[in-house]
């Protein structure tokens, strides 16, 4: 390791360490909430778009082609211009800079790991069951209720992890519009020639990145039926 490595480290290190960073309203534990609150909601919203139109398209089979095909678009998008799009929705509805942009933003890019992966877990749940169910007189919300989402539930965990790791990695973006959460370290950070500021940044994002992929990793293998095994 050359001295230039180790002075960056120990800058990184000071800088972390240094009480004022972690008080006030541009603190690290504030900043922490902001990116954690930014990136729950745009999942939540992707979500809520996404999981009703692939559990309806899954469960009759009709459809889900396209619709996934249209979801992917999100995935050929670049960040920054479903940033400047989302900062044009923002302010015609006079929502202003910074919170609102980003999360517009950050949905269509949530959407199509959500909606894939849960058409694609109720396609895969054994037609065999699914039919002796409608042979038992279950209603087609009953056997979507009571026996699909369950039986899918682990892989409708894994597009919702991916999205959601995707999504707190990306949220730094919202600091070019003057959203607040990480990516104001690293924004601020590389204006100000502060490097020290800009690897934290960096290195806190990371790692909220890696506990979020873990923490729905270990929920799914919650979620997985005795005596299965987990789709990846």
């Amino acid at each position: 390791m050359d001295a230039r490595t180790v002075s960056a480290l120990a800058s990184l290190a000071r800088w972390l360490t240094d009480p004022a960073n972690w008080q006030g309203s541009h603190g690290i534990p504030v900043r922490i909430l902001e990116h954690i609150e930014l990136s729950g909601l745009s999942v939540l919203v992707a979500v809520a778009v996404a999981m009703p139109i692939a559990l309806y398209f899954g469960h009759t089979g009709r459809g889900g082609f396209v619709a996934i095909n249209v979801a992917n678009i999100g995935r050929a998008l670049p960040s920054l211009a479903l940033l400047a799009f989302g900062l044009v929705i923002a302010i015609s509805l006079g929502l202003g800079l910074g919170f609102w942009p980003t999360v517009f933003a950050l949905v269509p890019l949530a959407i199509p790991p959500v909606l894939t992966n849960a058409y694609v877990a109720v396609r895969e749940v054994d037609r065999d069951v699914v039919d002796a169910a409608r042979g038992m007189g279950l209603s087609e919300s009953q056997i979507l209720r009571s026996i699909e989402v369950p039986l899918g539930l682990p892989l409708m965990l894994s597009g919702i992890r991916t999205a959601a790791v995707n999504v707190v990695a990306t949220a730094t973006l919202g600091a070019l519009v003057a959203g607040g959460a990480l990516g104001r370290f690293i924004v601020d950070g590389l204006a100000l020639q502060e490097y020290d500021q800009l690897m934290a940044g960096a290195l806190l994002v990371a790692l909220l990145a890696i506990v979020t992929e873990v923490s729905f990793a270990a929920l799914e293998r919650a979620t997985v039926p005795p005596g299965m095994v987990a789709i990846r």
